[in-house]
């Protein structure tokens, strides 16, 4: 077929005319029933319909996404062809390396780098790298800045290379704001264009809270950076068709009832509904209703309930949004007009699309809420959540609670200064991330909170590390216009960063008299946060209870100075004249809340905001204007050797899999924040033994995020949260659990670092495996979690069940993903470290799915087998596993073509 028959003309704007492929033609011509496909498929089938006559889409895939049925088996992958590709700079310097990389393989065989470069747009904005080291100081702001570019010059003068040496890589340099958000409210044009033709924005993103603009109807979701670098490079991001759950939203949400309150509810719903690998679509006069801002903060956390996207179709809300936000008006004519030429615009109703299977959800009967204490989808109702601290806190370990004393102590709310800490103090309360940074109503709430607060004279504990750190200066803007960052500052909450920080980790040290005291007296103290992410140890490492929670719920929060209270009884504070003060007396009002959001629009200051960004710091680093990289001595940047191997020869069969040993055994719901480095770097781990020898004392380690480009700290790291479990350790003489990045050499028994004892096993060429419980994988798209196990030398993962992104990332670093089969796991197969593998099946042409044997040597003698299934999903993927991983993948057909 040819695709350019299905051009057709749309007008918009004062008569201005534009082509696009036309799906209601497909329906006319028997492809299948289009209009009653989820418009998220809509928006893939336009991509396939485009690119038909291109390598890698054919006419069958058109027809065979064009004939989607709702609970068919799903064994068909789609090539997607995205519009641009997002990244932030903790994946997007382990990208740029790898293409730079990719560079001095391409000249070493003897062809042309500049074959290296990205084929389509890429956005890289610097965001992950600010840390809160000042909070209360009146100059917070720049001093943060300027220590961020202290720390990371080596990293941003790498960038800046990048952004010369690649065409179509522009970047946002620090302190402009979260990627995410920014993505929201500038980047995402909503509609893109070549020449006359106008089609869909579309990505992918190296975070994954890439979802976030699917709130803007836009389609996109996090991949891993091995998976984007492809993207970039001119490949499709291929993935199986899905399972669309549809969402139907009715009702209203209340009064009291924030974004953040429905974003928690949903995801512990949707976490439930098991939509991990699905996509969700939400649809109904309730989803009508939702502004951006409310879409936004639901799609963005579409990876803590599993979900591949998490998609709202485009309508007369969208509009509302991309004016507000100041885009063209010629531009936002041409959005609305080309999905009505589409047949997409406007919400769906009940009834009107075939959905896989659909959950009803009534916004009215959403309540105030938090989530944690460790994870996004434990949401607790707000009037349950004293109860449920406490119960948390006096359940044993082993049944997920803390193991402590639940007497409630007898304080006023929070401790007053030189106070001793206690079970349940609040030691950060942080309003950070692009989930709710995002959202106006909530942060002017927040501010309104505030305000009165200040009135009645209440005060934040002194002890207590308070932050605000927007997702963008448009925050900063109507926060000021309404005279609402004086009180927030008043409180504490002082504007000190534009950048994702204590929801990456990046909260900066605690006071360390405090900390001390957490320590020595094995405190269960808490952190509030307005995040997507509160894994344990993830905020900071001496704080094992973070809880989510709306902006104006934090204030409330760091007002009463602990998390063990019933803010909707109990007094927060006292006012001057010793009078409770209650959470109702502070909540401001529906009409307050909309007469502050009607008040900040500004269409016009968002232009301005990006456009008239000052970053001199930026522009006074040096240049480096060479095509490809000189690699200086850096303990920050160094050439990955992910492709020192790689010829044009033909490809050697997949080596075999005999005598292994297991690295690691592991639990259920280990995460990618468990298995990547993250935080701080630890003098006494591997990583900061490694940085010493190299002459760098601890106080210039910086966090393993910032080191992203040094394969050598990274491999170190991998494994090696304080967290982790290797179950193969025997419990410490006290009966309590050895935590930490540690395993054991076998035969012998020897324990050491994970890192020292995978090089020991290399050296004796041994192959290594990763076995684990369900949900391995969890969490933020990291591509390291994959880099590091590869280079461990760990030649595949065995588990019960998979996250999406690291399943696919594993695939992407030649790991071979097995997932035990009903019935199977380290328990039942009674494993325990000390046994021997080998995997047969394997040495066969592989194919999707196939069954693979896993022979079992126990160390008394026995043998015993059992049957795995292959979770490499696609042929394509079957590719990158005979490969050696996806960059050596790309590369061939980048040289051969």
């Amino acid at each position: 077929m040819r695709s350019a028959s299905y051009l057709r003309e749309f007008s918009f704007g004062n008569g201005q005319i534009g082509l696009y492929y036309a799906l209601p033609l497909l329906e006319q011509e028997g492809f299948g029933a289009i209009s009653r496909l989820p418009v998220s498929l809509r928006i893939m089938l336009e991509s396939l319909l485009r690119h038909v006559d291109g390598q890698y889409v054919s006419e069958a895939h058109l027809r065979q996404l064009a004939g989607w049925q709702p609970q068919a088996p799903r064994e068909t992958e789609i090539p997607f062809v995205v519009a641009r590709i997002l990244l932030q700079d903790f994946t997007g310097v382990p990208l740029l390396c790898d293409l730079a990389a990719m560079r001095d393989a391409t000249m070493r065989l003897g062809r042309d780098p500049l074959l290296i470069t990205p084929k389509i747009p890429v956005h890289l904005v610097v965001d992950h790298s600010v840390q809160v080291d000042f909070f209360r100081e009146p100059d917070a702001l720049q001093r943060n800045l300027q220590l961020e570019y202290e720390r990371n010059g080596e990293r941003y003068r790498f960038i800046k290379w990048g952004q010369h040496a690649f065409a179509n890589l522009h970047v946002t340099p620090p302190g402009q704001g979260i990627v995410h958000q920014v993505n929201l409210e500038y980047l995402a044009p909503g509609l893109s264009r070549q020449g006359k033709i106008y089609f869909p924005d579309t990505l992918v993103g190296t975070d994954s809270h890439t979802t976030m603009i699917n709130g803007l109807g836009v389609l996109g979701w996090g991949v891993g950076g091995i998976e984007a670098e492809s993207a970039m490079l001119g490949l499709p991001v291929f993935l199986l068709q899905p399972d669309v759950l549809g969402v139907h939203l009715h009702g209203q949400v209340s009064a009291g009832v924030t974004a953040t309150d429905v974003v928690l509810t949903l995801t512990e719903l949707l976490r439930k509904s098991d939509v991990v690998g699905d996509f969700v679509e939400f649809f109904g006069n309730g989803a009508a209703r939702l502004t951006v801002p409310d879409r936004a903060t639901i799609a963005n956390m579409a990876p803590e309930y599993g979900a591949t996207v998490a998609y709202f179709p485009p309508d007369h809300q969208t509009v509302a949004y991309l004016t507000a936000t100041g885009r063209d008006g010629e531009q936002v004519a041409a959005f609305q007009a080309y999905f009505q030429a589409q047949q997409m615009f406007g919400m769906p109703r009940l009834g009107e699309i075939d959905y896989s299977r659909v959950i009803n959800v009534n916004l009215a009967d959403i309540k105030p809420c938090v989530a944690g204490p460790r994870r996004p989808q434990d949401r607790i109702p707000l009037d349950a959540l004293q109860q449920s601290f406490l119960t948390t806190l006096s359940t044993p370990t082993e049944h997920g609670g803390f193991g402590k004393d639940a007497a409630a102590p007898a304080r006023p709310a929070g401790p007053a200064s030189g106070t001793p800490l206690a079970h349940g103090d609040i030691v950060i309360a942080a309003i950070t991330s692009c989930t709710n940074t995002s959202h106006p109503g909530s942060m002017l709430t927040a501010g309104l909170l505030a305000r009165k607060a200040v009135a009645l004279g209440l005060k934040v504990p002194s002890h207590i590390k308070t932050s605000l750190a927007p997702g963008s200066q448009v925050v900063r803007d109507y926060l000021q216009s309404a005279g609402l960052l004086e009180p927030l500052a008043q409180l504490g909450f002082r504007l000190l960063a534009y950048g994702c920080t204590t929801c990456i980790g990046n909260s900066g040290p605690l006071d360390l008299t405090l900390e001390q005291q957490i320590v020595d007296d094995d405190l269960i103290c808490a952190a509030v946060l307005s995040g997507n992410r509160n894994f344990e140890a993830r905020i900071h490492p001496a704080l094992r209870a973070n809880f989510l929670m709306s902006p104006p719920l934090v204030v409330a929060f760091a007002l009463a100075g602990r998390i063990d209270i019933d803010l909707t009884r109990a007094p927060l504070g006292h006012d001057a004249q010793g009078n409770a003060v209650y959470l109702s007396m502070l909540w401001p009002s529906p009409q307050e809340i909309e007469r502050a959001v009607h008040a900040a629009e500004n269409p016009a200051r968002y232009p301005q905001l990006y456009q008239v960004a000052d970053a001199p710091l930026w522009q006074e680093l040096p240049l480096n204007t060479h095509k490809s990289y000189n690699w200086p001595l850096s303990s920050y940047i160094a050439r990955p050797p992910f492709l020192d191997k790689v010829t044009l020869d033909s490809l050697p069969p997949v080596p075999a899999i005999r005598q292994a040993r297991a690295l690691l055994l592991l639990g259920d719901s280990v995460t990618t924040d468990h298995i990547s480095p993250a935080g701080s770097i630890a003098p006494d781990s591997c990583a900061g033994g490694y940085l010493q020898q190299l002459g760098i004392p601890p106080r210039l380690f910086n966090s393993y995020g910032s080191r992203r480009g040094n394969h050598e700290v990274m491999v170190r790291g991998t494994f090696a949260n304080i967290r982790i479990h290797n179950l193969m350790l025997a419990p410490a003489g006290d009966g309590s659990r050895v935590t930490g990045g540690y395993s054991l050499h076998q035969p012998d028994g020897t324990q050491g670092f994970i890192y020292d004892v995978a090089q020991r096993y290399q050296a004796e060429g041994v192959p290594l495996l990763v076995i684990a419980g369900k949900e391995y994988g969890s969490g933020s798209s990291r591509d390291w979690a994959a880099k590091g196990t590869a280079l461990l030398g760990v030649r595949a993962v065995i588990a019960e069940s998979f996250e999406r992104i690291h399943r696919s990332n594993l695939v992407g670093m030649g790991v071979l993903p097995l997932q035990f089969q009903a019935g199977d796991s380290i328990c039942t197969l009674g494993l325990t470290g000390r046994e021997s593998f080998a995997l047969e099946g394997l040495h066969s042409p592989l194919s999707p799915a196939q069954p693979v044997q896993l022979h079992i040597n126990y160390p008394d003698g026995c043998h015993q087998v059992c049957t795995l299934q292959l979770r490499v999903d696609t042929p394509t993927e079957v590719a990158y596993c005979l490969h050696g991983g996806v960059l050596p993948y790309v590369l061939h057909q980048l040289l051969q073509a």
